[in-house]
């Protein structure tokens, strides 16, 4: 017997006279007919439902084994229909972005199953009657009180079709795509194991922030989320979210970095085209631009502390904080050999973060009693260049194992001369300089095949290029 024949002889077929009357809750579905679809995101199989209530439903499902093994929970996205964002492309909600992001989610894992639940226009309430809310929000009703005062309820939508529909094909277990924890709620009740919510958050419209914040703020729905992931990432947690969504690409740059734990040495520069991180003159104001600027100071609240000559503290006074994006100070650690540093440099006259000023046996440098609490002078071993190795050993046992040499280029090609840096960020700008003060320079091999490679990934920060090497064992 077939799941077909099973579940008519168990509750009866639309057909039969015997069928459950369309005013109970239709709890089970028949499956009618398969066939496949081909789409932008590949080619699913589209397998069609009908409902105890008569409505037609549809399941969109790629990469599969129906039933799937044991223990396996596929990706898997319950769409409320919506013709006029599905089909229409309305930017008054961002349903057909939520379909759409959620296909691609399917396709880019490469297995899972897309429901397609009709008769949820307007939250349940039917095509006209979203269509009177509509008129309702155009006088300044948000939408939830606009159902409301239509004598419906905020959200009228079931679930049990879904989850027969997931039953019948073997799914009991799933991560769901979804930013409304209620429907979580609701496929949990129906007897399907929701192992993980994945957030499907759109970029809001000027069309619909209203409408998509009132779903956050009155019916709890998951909050934008390149807040809510960088503070994850932050944090040191790696969010999983929905591929095509806001958050989606700080995970794909930052998750990796996240999750390669410590002890960890990154490396990170921006310079022209040609290599120079400045004019002849030290002007660097600026090279790079300012997306470039806050995907540095993300590298920062990534790491416990970060390093940079004392060229870049004479040249640039930098505070070498966290203020573009949400994170903690990391440690400023200064390499500075001779104590050549100005004693009313930011970074030894603001108490913001912890300051570990690196200077040679010789080097003339004012007393602790007269630097700021927050500075540590601590001595090297030599005068001259400082070993990277023993400045990387030496900082790791302090506790500081996650560490991002900044600049300048002198200071960051040492360390990669020295071979201690894991990950090197090179971003290079639209513009050539012609001369001036170089970036990445160190002595190389007489043959290419001594080349320092590893791993690349490449990505845009506004006008400019990223490219992310990876280095060791992981290149």
């Amino acid at each position: 017997m077939d799941v077909d024949d099973r579940l008519a002889r168990r509750h009866g077929h639309p057909d039969d006279p015997n069928a459950p009357s369309p005013l109970e809750p239709p709890h089970v579905i028949w499956r009618e007919v398969e066939t496949v679809l081909p789409t932008r995101w590949g080619v699913f199989r589209m397998i069609g439902y009908r409902g105890g209530d008569g409505t037609a439903h549809i399941a969109l499902v790629k990469g599969l084994r129906i039933p799937p093994e044991p223990g396996v929970a596929p990706l898997v996205r319950v769409h409320s229909e919506c013709l006029t964002g599905d089909a229409l492309g309305s930017y008054r909600c961002d349903c057909g972005e939520q379909l759409q992001a959620g296909l691609s989610a399917i396709a880019h894992e490469g297995s899972g199953v897309l429901v397609y639940v009709r008769g949820h226009e307007g939250r349940g309430i039917g095509l006209l009657e979203k269509l009177r809310a509509y008129q309702l929000q155009d006088g300044g009703v948000d939408t939830l009180d606009a159902n409301l005062q239509l004598g419906h309820s905020g959200d009228v939508r079931r679930y049990d079709q879904s989850a027969d529909i997931l039953a019948d094909l073997g799914v009991r277990r799933v991560r769901l795509l979804s930013s409304n924890p209620d429907k979580e709620r609701a496929l949990r009740s129906y007897g399907i194991d929701v192992v993980e919510r994945i957030s499907l958050v759109m970029p809001s419209r000027p069309e619909n922030d209203e409408y998509l914040q009132t779903k956050r703020d009155r019916m709890g729905h998951d909050r934008p989320e390149l807040a809510h992931v960088w503070s994850l990432l932050a944090s040191g947690d790696v969010p999983s979210v929905a591929r095509g969504t806001e958050g989606a690409e700080l995970v794909q740059r930052y998750g990796p970095l996240v999750q390669a734990g410590s002890p960890l040495v990154i490396a990170q520069l921006g310079q022209s085209l040609d290599g120079f991180i400045a004019s002849r003159t030290g002007d660097a104001d600026f090279v790079t631009g300012p997306t470039d600027h806050e995907h540095l100071h993300r590298l920062r609240a990534l790491v416990d502390a970060v390093l940079v000559g004392v060229g870049t503290v004479v040249a640039d006074d930098p505070r070498l904080t966290v203020r573009r994006v949400e994170g903690i100070h990391p440690a400023r650690v200064i390499l500075d050999p001779r104590g050549r540093a100005p004693r009313d440099s930011a970074v030894l006259t603001h108490p913001v973060a912890p300051t570990l000023w690196l200077v040679g046996p010789s080097a003339q440098v004012p007393p602790s009693e007269e630097l700021g609490g927050h500075v540590e002078v601590i001595r090297l071993p030599g005068d001259g260049d400082a070993d990277p190795a023993a400045v990387v050993a030496m900082l790791r046992e302090r506790g500081l194992g996650r560490l991002l040499v900044e600049g300048g280029g002198q200071v960051v090609s040492s360390f990669l001369a020295a071979r201690v840096v894991d990950r090197l960020y090179l971003t290079t700008a639209p513009m050539l300089i012609g001369d001036g003060i170089p970036g990445v320079r160190f002595d190389g091999s007489d043959a290419l095949a001594g080349a320092v490679t590893g791993r690349s990934r490449r990505w845009l920060l506004g006008d400019d290029v990223c490219t992310e090497l990876v280095f060791g064992s992981d290149g």
